[in-house]
């Protein structure tokens, strides 16, 4: 099928076609024409007002809790759901039952997915079954298709993380963490501060997060390597990375859409489906998150997708689950959190290929068709009934964002959103 895309504004940062107003001819899941004007027979067409599109977007957490979990929401039903965001690539996280800490699993997860428009990212897991004890086959998962390694939670010992960086920086391996103290996290369910206080709940300290992520830049800079930080939430954590990119360690971070969106006054009544790890911290933080996208000191930005079911979400804040599954609305909060289209893409385009040392792409004739369509200024009302996840817990739905999804592409695959205005 050939497909015809009129009228579309290119966002691709730092590019000759940046901001040009295009008709873009696909042709065999090829870019085959990027012009001006395009008239062609046969074609299937997408035109809209105010239509743009970008290189497609790669989600750099997600954890569709398959195999294991799949009541939750699946792997199939999972790229469902992020073609629906507008994802065309998704870095899933090991930390599955049982894990994916070997070659033979990792190549059964990219060939159950490998018919779907979404391009399978996966992660290993850094150690054998998760346990945090003896490093898994990262050389041999690395070949199979990793693109970082990670247990899916903090590494406790500090051995380990050394061992995993020192190994993984003989192939070029990225190692990557969430830095969080398990011992200062305790049984906190939300950030230490004003809300908690009021709430009667025990906080999560700040210094949860900057402790360790000091700890691990220590190791990183003893060893070498790569360390990318999945998620950050506190401002100080914002000037630890700074000042290890200053210092020239190989350090990148990222950030998830609903940091962005929500701070912690979101919880004053107690709202299970904000109940997420690293916890929503005070507004202060939520700017000094903004401020770190727009000046590059933040690498990506994630949807850290978690769906959960009813039964983990609908009871008392203390034993809710953590997690938050909206990836179907991670461009949207971004946007009406106040990020700008270009900064968007650029984090999920070339920041998540630059993070992971993902084969770089271009927007030009002759590339494969990997691309995303959407409405950046489009506003509409989170309708459950037109989200493809299965996760009960997303905090979005009523609300009124800005950023629509129309489409993703990748080679001869299409998929139409089913998010409408």
């Amino acid at each position: 099928m050939r497909w015809l895309i009129k009228s579309a504004q290119i966002v691709a940062p730092d590019t000759p076609m940046h901001g040009k107003q295009r008709d873009v001819l696909i042709e065999n899941g090829i870019i085959a024409s990027v012009k001006a004007k395009i008239t062609a027979s046969d074609t299937e067409t997408i035109a809209m007002p105010g239509l743009h599109v970008s290189m497609g977007w790669i989600d750099s957490r997600v954890d569709f809790r398959d195999p294991g979990e799949e009541y939750k929401e699946g792997l199939l039903n999972g790229l469902d759901a992020a073609a629906n965001g507008g994802f065309t690539g998704v870095v899933v996280m090991p930390g599955t039952q049982p894990a994916i800490d070997h070659r033979a699993q990792m190549e059964y997860l990219l060939s159950r997915g490998s018919s779907h428009v979404v391009h399978i990212l996966p992660a290993g897991s850094i150690s054998k079954h998760l346990q945090g004890e003896q490093l898994a086959e990262l050389y041999d998962m690395r070949h199979a298709g990793a693109v970082c390694f990670t247990d899916d939670h903090p590494v406790e010992r500090p051995e380990l993380m050394r061992r995993a960086l020192e190994y993984s920086s003989s192939f070029g391996g990225v190692i990557a963490t969430l830095p969080y103290d398990l011992d200062l996290l305790g049984k906190g369910c939300m950030h230490e501060g004003a809300t908690s206080t009021v709430n009667g709940l025990k906080g999560i300290p700040e210094m949860t997060e900057t402790v360790r992520l000091m700890r691990d830049i220590e190791i990183l800079r003893y060893t070498g390597g790569q360390l990318h930080v999945f998620m950050i939430s506190s401002a100080r954590a914002v000037g630890l990375i700074r000042n290890a990119k200053k210092e020239g360690l190989a350090i990148t971070c990222g950030v998830s859409a609903q940091h962005l969106f929500f701070n912690e006054s979101a919880l004053s009544d107690y709202n299970t489906h904000l109940k997420v790890l690293p916890p929503l911290r005070s507004e202060a933080d939520r700017k000094a998150l903004i401020k770190a996208v727009n000046d590059g000191t933040i690498d990506v930005i994630c949807s850290d997708h978690r769906p959960e079911d009813i039964e983990h979400k609908d009871r008392e804040f203390v034993r809710a689950s953590f997690g938050i599954g909206a990836i179907e609305q991670t461009f949207s909060a971004a946007r009406t959190a106040g990020i700008s289209t270009d900064t968007f893409v650029d984090r999920v385009t070339r920041g998540v290929d630059a993070v992971f040392n993902l084969p770089s792409r271009s927007f030009e004739e002759g590339q494969e068709a990997n691309l995303t369509l959407f409405l950046p200024d489009a506003k509409y009302t989170v309708n459950p009934s037109l989200l493809m996840s299965k996760g009960v817990n997303n905090p979005y739905i009523g609300k009124t964002l800005t950023g629509r999804i129309v489409g993703v592409m990748r080679g001869n695959r299409v998929t139409r959103s089913s998010i409408q205005a």
